[in-house]
Formats: C-alpha cells, sequence, structure tokens
C-alpha cells in the first residue's frame, strides 16, 4: 500500500528541516574555518631604487601586523632591498611620470609648484638623480617617515618571511654575507607554490 496523504505531507517535511538544518550546519562550519584561516601575501619585489623599495616593506609588515602570513620574493634589483648597507638606494626621475617631486624646504608657495622638467632637461644634467634622490630623502625626514631600515626591521619582527632568488644571487655574484641576516636563498619553485594559494599576490 502507498503511503497516506498524511505521512508524504510529514515526510515533505521533514525533509525540508533536514536540509534546512544540514544547510545551516554547512554554513556554520564554513564561516568558522574560514574565521580560523591565515589571511596570506605572496610579494614579488623586483626593483632596487628608494622609491620602489617602500611599498614591499610597508604592504608586506601592514599584512604582518593584522595576523597574515606573508613573503616577499626578491628578484633582479629587488635584492638591492636586502643588502645590509641600503644608504645607496637612488630615486630615477628619468622615465618617472611622478617625478620630480614638489620641493621640500621653502614657503609653501614655493613647495607646491609642480616642476615638470623634461626628461632630455633630466637626462642631460650631471647629477640630477643625485638631486632627486636627496629631495626625496628630505621629504621622507620631514613627513617622519621611517626609513627602508626601520620598515625592513618592522617586517622582520612581524614574521614577514624575505626570500632571495637563488638564480639571481648568482646571476649577479652575490654571497650570503652581502645580504642581512635572517633571508632565505630559494628559487622560484620555492616561492610559487605560495603564491598560488596566496590570498593576495602582488608584483612590484
Amino acid at each position: 500500500m502507498g503511503a497516506t496523504p498524511e505521512i508524504a505531507v510529514l515526510d515533505g517535511f521533514i525533509t525540508q528541516r533536514i536540509d534546512a538544518i544540514l544547510s545551516q550546519r554547512i554554513e556554520q562550519a564554513l564561516q568558522a574555518r574560514e574565521q580560523k584561516r591565515t589571511p596570506s601575501m605572496a610579494i614579488i619585489a623586483t626593483k632596487g631604487t628608494l622609491d620602489w623599495a617602500y611599498p614591499p616593506f610597508i604592504l608586506g609588515s601592514t599584512a604582518a601586523a593584522l595576523g597574515w602570513d606573508v613573503s616577499i620574493f626578491f628578484t633582479f634589483y629587488g635584492l638591492n632591498l636586502l643588502k645590509k648597507d641600503v644608504s645607496g638606494l637612488k630615486v630615477s626621475p628619468l622615465g618617472n611620470p611622478g617625478m620630480p617631486m614638489k620641493m621640500p624646504f621653502g614657503p609653501d608657495w614655493f613647495k607646491n609648484i609642480n616642476w615638470n622638467i623634461p626628461n632630455l632637461v633630466q637626462a642631460g644634467i650631471p647629477g640630477f638623480e643625485s638631486l632627486a634622490t636627496t629631495l626625496m630623502q628630505q621629504t621622507i625626514k620631514n613627513t617622519g617617515v621611517a626609513s627602508i631600515e626601520e620598515l625592513r626591521s618592522l617586517s622582520q619582527e612581524a614574521e614577514v618571511k624575505f626570500i632571495a632568488c637563488q638564480m639571481t644571487v648568482e646571476l649577479f655574484g652575490y654571497q650570503p654575507g652581502d645580504f642581512i641576516a635572517g633571508v632565505d636563498f630559494a628559487g622560484a619553485a620555492t616561492f610559487l607554490p605560495f603564491a598560488q594559494k596566496a590570498d593576495v599576490s602582488l608584483f612590484m
């Protein structure tokens, strides 16, 4: 004999309730797992100028302070950011659409001038790169922004992982002693699995 209409209705109600409870439990379990999961960030640093030295360390240290798992892969000229002495990092205004910057000294009207100097002039004046670097350093000092060394140390204290590209280290003839302590030397094959699973991946 087939089920009575009342039993069929009851079975349908029970099935709906079970489905609803299961969906709710699954959603709660997924939310709980997401809350326990540690976000991650993978950064590839390729540039070795003063202005490009800041982004990887600022983003890396900030993410680490928020509890993220952060790894920075330094390759080619980005290796300059891992050297013991970074006082020689310069700013190149040539070909940089955001340069030259405003003057960091003088009255307000003077500091607010946009010095739109043609690339031809920048390339032809000896010492222009050193001038731009000095202006950038003075601006950093005036605004109280942390130095590269300070940001780098903060990143390491926050357990940001520094990875120097082994291939580039060998290509440029560097030695491990040229770099600060706490740097791992590895190839792209070591870094890529981390980058593949990272929530945020940045190329600089």
